[in-house]
């Protein structure tokens, strides 16, 4: 009997990648981001207008993706379009600033929010231990890495169920408020426009706060290569998800702001438990449950789809070859999921990564427009490169020109965010030059001795080529 090849399995059909993108979206910024979003804004349509053109604004990214992963079918996402379409220093940049930065830091936000969400209805009224909520997302994040190391196919089956999880812990926040404003309690929506800040800065701080609940939809093409027929289930996958989050979304904000109304919204830390023990009665509850379990769900699949990322790099030289090796047994990115664990254990050590979160939207946004922009230059550059699904150009336009917009805004409001994310990113180049594009011979040594010793621990192998 002829030896499996070492490769990672074609397991995901469309029902999975509706889940993939789902997991990650509806993780935790619909419970975190509603209180910033009025914040901002100042007035109940102002919040939702924001709400529904952030939606719009993910579908038309999403739409650019639907073309670049169908075009580049590789995993690896917004790493191997940036390779392809400007080279390979913009793409280990980003490789830097990812798993520096934006993977770690958001597996630990989401850790943390899961554990304050289990820990809240046991503890209802005693402040809870910081170093208890960090253990308990340090163990949820092991835990997690386990299950997406162990068994793909098992860990795809979960996501489905968290899927509906989420839905319904959202769909009973939407029926609740359409129950509280049928018994004719619409009185904040009555002068919804009252208070709306003038400030486009403030405007822009909403907008990040919004497409921050909307991120994760491009998560889906960092697993193109383990999709079942990508060219038909990938952009499938996104007709489904974004319009039916952007519906979701906006009718959840509608409900929070009829039941607390604006200054219940600016005062909870916990939108979705105060919205249910004011409109849910018997059924409040559930409501914690429901919002870990919609948490964990995001969290889960966060960690499956970004060590694709972590994988695709390692695959083309710009990480530690080991981080490209799949485990012999599960055919999983073992190492690079162990890698990502480690690093989002660390991101739990500091009290606060509300500093942390600022910049590394601010850079992440920078590296989606970018990825974006990869649609316009591939028509110029590569014109006859065959595109199965090919968009109108004014959807790139559009996305990457508003996006432009808002990262122009933060260089006035927050100049501290986008500095420290200019030098994160900067401090990657001369580690490019030195460690990735003329790598000493005593770190080459050293790495295949550090990979051998690694192969045999965690069983693995350099994935098989294409005959």
């Amino acid at each position: 009997m002829a030896e499996e090849r070492v490769k990672m399995r074609k397991q995901l059909g469309l029902l999975e990648g509706v889940a993939i993108i789902l997991g990650i979206i509806f993780g935790s910024g619909i419970f975190i981001s509603p209180k910033e979003v009025l914040l901002y804004t100042g007035s109940v349509w102002g919040a939702l207008s924001v709400w529904a053109i952030c939606g719009v604004l993910a579908t038309l990214g999403a739409l650019c993706y639907a073309e670049l992963g169908t075009t580049l079918a590789q995993s690896g996402g917004d790493y191997h379009y940036i390779h392809e379409a400007y080279g390979p220093l913009p793409a280990f940049l980003y490789l830097w600033d990812a798993n520096l930065v934006f993977v770690p830091s958001t597996n630990a936000i989401m850790s943390l929010t899961f554990a304050n969400n289990i820990l809240q209805p046991i503890f209802p009224n005693c402040p809870i231990d910081p170093l208890c909520r960090k253990l308990i997302a340090a163990v949820t994040i092991c835990f997690l890495t386990f299950i997406n190391t162990y068994d793909v196919k098992f860990t795809t089956r979960v996501q489905n169920v968290f899927m509906f999880t989420k839905i319904s812990a959202l769909v009973i926040i939407i029926i609740g408020g359409l129950v509280w404003m049928a018994k004719g309690r619409i009185g904040y929506f009555e002068d919804g426009w009252a208070g709306t800040q003038l400030s486009v800065s403030d405007w822009s701080v909403a907008f990040y706060s919004g497409i921050f609940s909307y991120s994760g939809w491009s998560y889906l093409n960092f697993m193109t290569e383990e999709l079942k027929d990508p060219f038909v289930n990938l952009p499938r996958a996104i007709y489904v998800s974004l319009p039916l989050v952007t519906a979701i979304y906006v009718l959840a904000n509608v409900s929070y702001l009829a039941v607390l109304g604006p200054n219940g919204v600016r005062a909870t830390e916990a939108i979705a438990v105060d919205f249910a023990v004011e409109a849910l009665g018997f059924m409040q509850w559930a409501m914690p449950t429901l919002v870990a379990a919609a948490v964990l769900g995001g969290l889960s699949v966060h960690i499956m789809a970004s060590s694709r990322m972590c994988f695709a790099g390692a695959r083309n030289g710009h990480m530690p070859e080991l981080l490209a090796h799949i485990n012999m047994k599960c055919m999983s990115p073992m190492p690079s999921l162990l890698f990502l664990m480690l690093m989002s254990i660390v991101m739990l050590i500091p009290d606060s990564l509300t500093a942390l979160i600022t910049y590394c939207t601010v850079v992440e946004s920078f590296f989606t427009t970018l990825s974006c922009s990869a649609v316009l230059w591939l028509r110029y550059k590569k014109p006859d490169l065959p595109r199965p699904i090919k968009v109108s150009l004014w959807m790139p336009i559009v996305f990457v020109t508003v996006c432009a917009v808002l990262l122009v805004v933060p260089i006035m409001s927050q100049p501290f965010a986008v500095v420290a994310g200019a030098l994160i990113t900067v401090a990657g180049v001369p580690v490019y030059y030195a460690l990735i594009k003329n790598k000493p011979e005593i770190i080459g040594d050293l790495s295949v001795k550090f990979t051998h010793t690694c192969q045999k621990l965690f069983l693995s192998a350099v994935e098989d080529k294409e005959e």
